[in-house]
């Protein structure tokens, strides 16, 4: 009997060749899996479907991980207020980690003999997909012809032309890879250290000029509504808040990072809903919260994002870190008011219950209601004992 190899296929030439070259030339029985964390409309599923088939699969499946990738992820990257180097709120990396957990779990189901993907030997993804299968079967072998024979991409077309296989061998000018937290964009421009990239080179073009209203309601944490109308599920309310975001060009940047492998690189990307929602919620906290809950937020939001970045989203310091950033939502409802422009967004203000920020107490630089001018003369000369010491000892 042939056996048996999980191929990840998202449809495009380097997997397209992978298809071809683990059947016809390795003679392995290809299962196909495609993971949807939200870049793939039902037609785009069909078509892969198509595509998969037309390749020698056989058999194809297109597992809808939407909901898992919010529940396991993304709502610990909102809760984090996550953003890689202050910018990028690693949208493919979040996004590789789901989709090789998936197909990890495709592998031991289907008893696999090897799981395949296209990675090249350049990038993060490798790592990524490495690391989890390595972790969650061990003892299945991975195979990445695209890596491990250097190919180009010339080589690619010529084998698949030869094996009587004919796609739009035309290479995009540049590289789109969409998912539920946002969207990457790479081509010439994010080559090199000087050039932006163009208008048309992002997806989401500009429909809307006149600013517009948004309100998001939190209910610890999550996003439950949006201007009114609640969702089932947040992965909704973010896919409503893309939808209105993005006609602004709203979200649009370029992460500059060090990779995995040890080399510096540009990606582009355009993330409406992932820009808006974080800066959403961290503005509700700074209401909600208390002053040392958001320190600590803080700095384990940033181990949180570096450790997913890196390939370590199995390590079990990230469920300690995800019970953590669970409990410190408690308190984190209400409603955030934004206006919307085109490339930018303005945030307004908050409602919301727990608001910490109540003149009960006092109103910053005009009056106090719960301590007096001798409280604070006191509170002052104890708070400065150790300092005093420290300088008079050391002028």
């Amino acid at each position: 009997m042939s056996k048996k190899v999980i191929l990840a296929f998202s449809g495009g030439l380097d997997t397209s060749y992978c298809a071809k070259y683990l059947s016809e030339t390795l003679g392995y029985e290809v299962y196909a899996v495609t993971v949807n964390t939200g870049g793939f409309s039902k037609e785009e599923e069909n078509e892969l479907e198509k595509k998969a088939f037309n390749l020698g699969v056989k058999e194809y499946r297109c597992v809808d991980a939407q909901e898992d990738y919010y529940n396991s992820c993304v709502k610990y990257l909102i809760f984090g207020n996550v953003l890689k180097n202050n910018t990028y709120p690693l949208s493919v990396s979040a996004e590789r980690t789901i989709q090789a957990q998936e197909i990890a779990k495709y592998a031991i189901e289907m008893g696999a003999d090897a799981i395949a993907h296209g990675s090249t030997g350049a990038g993060n993804d490798q790592v990524r997909f490495d690391l989890i299968f390595q972790v969650m079967c061990p003892n299945v072998e991975i195979i990445t012809p695209i890596r491990d024979m250097a190919l180009s991409r010339e080589e690619e077309i010529e084998f698949l032309k030869n094996h009587g296989y004919e796609m739009e061998f035309h290479k995009a000018q540049y590289s789109v890879n969409k998912g539920l937290w946002g969207t990457s964009v790479g081509g010439k421009e994010t080559l090199t250290s000087r050039n932006y990239l163009p208008e048309e080179a992002f997806p989401s073009q500009i429909k809307v000029t006149q600013p517009s209203e948004l309100e998001i309601e939190f209910k610890k944490g999550e996003v439950v509504a949006v201007n009114g109308e609640s969702f089932e599920h947040s992965v909704y309310a973010i896919q409503k808040i893309e939808e209105l975001a993005s006609a602004y060009g709203i979200g649009r940047d370029i992460h500059v990072g060090d990779t995995i492998v040890g080399i510096k690189g540009r990606v582009g990307f355009e993330a409406a809903a992932a820009s808006v929602i974080i800066k959403a919620h961290h503005l509700l906290e700074k209401h909600t919260l208390s002053k040392y809950q958001q320190m600590m937020k803080s700095q384990l939001s940033d181990w949180y994002g570096n450790w997913l970045h890196e390939a370590l989203f199995l390590d079990p310091v990230m469920r300690n870190i995800e019970s953590f950033l669970i409990d410190s939502q408690k308190t984190v409802s209400g409603k955030v008011f934004v206006t919307l422009h085109p490339y930018r967004f303005i945030l307004n203000g908050i409602e919301s219950k727990h608001d910490l920020m109540s003149d009960k107490f006092g109103s910053y630089g005009e009056a106090n209601r719960a301590w007096t001018g001798e409280d604070v003369k006191g509170y002052t000369k104890i708070l400065s004992n150790s300092l005093n010491i420290y300088h008079q000892i050391n002028k």
